[in-house]
């Protein structure tokens, strides 16, 4: 067993820049390179991409990033986990083989890891008796089957830790949970077993703090101003410990901050029950963490107490629910907010002559400038000298949303006064996701692994 692991996570969402990876490889040490692309949306957008490309449906950004930093891992002996494999993780490792080929590398080991994606057994499994009731409202799935776009359980660190068992170089998963890319090197690096729920609790905490790569070492950070050399922000590196706790921190000379507050302001992100935040690897009491400033840049966590897992998974189904529109123009000089009032009434109503009428309740307008971030909060400005002017729609009809689309650029000749800046092209109608978070038995849930070599 080591006596410490280094972890780095250099991507916070499926397009993080590509920088943040490339650089925790060069600029310092590291025993483990994570990376999180997946978001609840993400999957039904990579649905359509495979629908379309048997090949695709995976983070491509994944693809480049390896090919620029492949060398250097394998130079520093630097393992790779991602959750890159979207709703494809073989073509993914597909594509990876093909890097390595174009490096000219060889004995490369790339693990997969599936049986989250449960889109085409959602017939099967509501038969079973599995109901996926929505968790915000209680209503069933089976009525919208038809519309489903996609169905993705949150997995775990289990199966990835299998794969680092057979020796894999890099590991590619699909849904796995934020955190869990964490986990995973953790529990094979210091032996935990499942019942060590303080150990996985305290794995928990860390990947969760550097889940969103930069949030928690100066960026999106109220402080701003004391955020040193932004442009060079360090992203965080995880330095682990067999007694569960860890030190957040970033490599020398790079830009940011890390300190007590900075890793607060990300530690209670996204967060339900501090007391009780559920993985499939186990209940973390986020209450019970003890931060403190060791040193500059270095955040001590400590004192992390966990609870065994539920016996069911989260799942993440997408599902088509109509169309939305969303166009903009920009209105200036006096009056602004009062034109682009005008603007949007013009808009609606023209659509009313042509026999489109838009209830209220679907109808969009926003005026950027006018304070609509704070709407409520702060006062509205008197006269700003310009606003943009956010004007849309949505519904069942695609063609009648599409006619709105029609009628913006119009208002630079037949509007008020001040009306441009029209970019973007004419929008046209766009398919609506919709979320649909439901709970499956963990026992109806298989996944696989399987390494190969190139």
């Amino acid at each position: 067993m080591k006596d410490k692991i280094l972890i780095a996570n250099g991507q916070g969402f499926w397009g993080d820049s590509i920088l943040g990876p490339i650089r925790l490889v060069n600029e310092g040490p590291l025993d483990y390179l994570t990376l999180d692309y997946l978001a609840e949306v993400t999957m039904s957008i990579m649905q359509k991409l495979k629908s379309r490309n048997p090949q695709a449906g995976f983070a491509t950004d994944f693809v480049e990033m390896v090919a620029r930093v492949l060398p250097k891992c394998r130079e520093k002996g630097i393992k790779i986990v991602a959750n890159a494999g979207g709703v494809n993780p073989q073509a993914c490792r597909a594509a990876v083989f093909e890097v390595v080929k174009k490096l000219g590398l060889s004995g490369v080991k790339v693990g997969v890891v599936e049986g989250d994606d449960i889109l085409a057994d959602l017939p099967t499994l509501i038969r079973s008796g599995e109901p996926f009731k929505n968790m915000d409202n209680g209503e069933i799935l089976e009525p919208y089957l038809p519309a489903v776009k996609s169905a993705n359980v949150y997995i775990g660190a289990g199966p990835i830790v299998e794969a680092l068992r057979q020796g894999a170089d890099i590991v590619i998963t699909g849904r796995a949970t934020d955190p869990s890319v964490v986990v995973a090197p953790l529990v094979y690096e210091f032996g935990w077993g499942i019942n060590d729920h303080d150990l996985l609790a305290a794995a928990t905490v860390a990947g969760h703090i550097v889940e969103c790569g930069a949030q928690c070492t100066g960026g999106n950070y109220t402080n701003w101003r004391e955020i040193p050399n932004m442009a060079r922000i360090g992203y965080p590196v995880v330095e682990a410990y067999p007694d569960g706790s860890f030190v957040v921190t970033k490599h020398e000379g790079t830009g940011g901050l890390v300190n007590v507050e900075t890793v607060t302001s990300q530690l209670v992100y996204e967060m339900g029950d501090p007391r009780r935040y559920i993985t499939p690897d186990g209940i973390a009491d986020f209450t019970s963490a003890q931060l403190t400033q060791e040193g500059q840049n270095r955040v001590r966590v400590s004192g992390i107490k966990g609870a065994p897992a539920t016996d069911t998974l989260k799942v993440s189904i997408s599902f088509h629910e109509g169309y939305k529109i969303l166009g903009q123009l920009t209105v200036a000089g006096p009056d602004a907010i009062d034109k682009a009032k005008l603007c949007a009434e013009i808009v609606f109503d023209r659509l009313k002559l042509d026999g489109i009428d838009i209830p209220e309740e679907d109808r969009f307008i926003e005026l950027v400038g006018s304070n609509v971030c704070h709407a409520g909060i702060l006062p509205t400005p008197d006269q700003p000298g310009e606003v943009v002017l956010r004007i849309g729609a949505r519904g069942q009809d695609e063609a009648k949303l599409n006619r709105l689309g029609m009628e913006i650029v119009p208002l630079v000749t037949s509007g008020p006064p001040g009306v441009t800046g029209f970019a973007g092209g004419r929008p046209k109608a766009t398919e609506v996701i919709s979320y649909w978070p439901a709970l499956i038995s963990k026992s109806k849930v298989k996944t696989t692994v399987s390494v190969e070599t190139i």
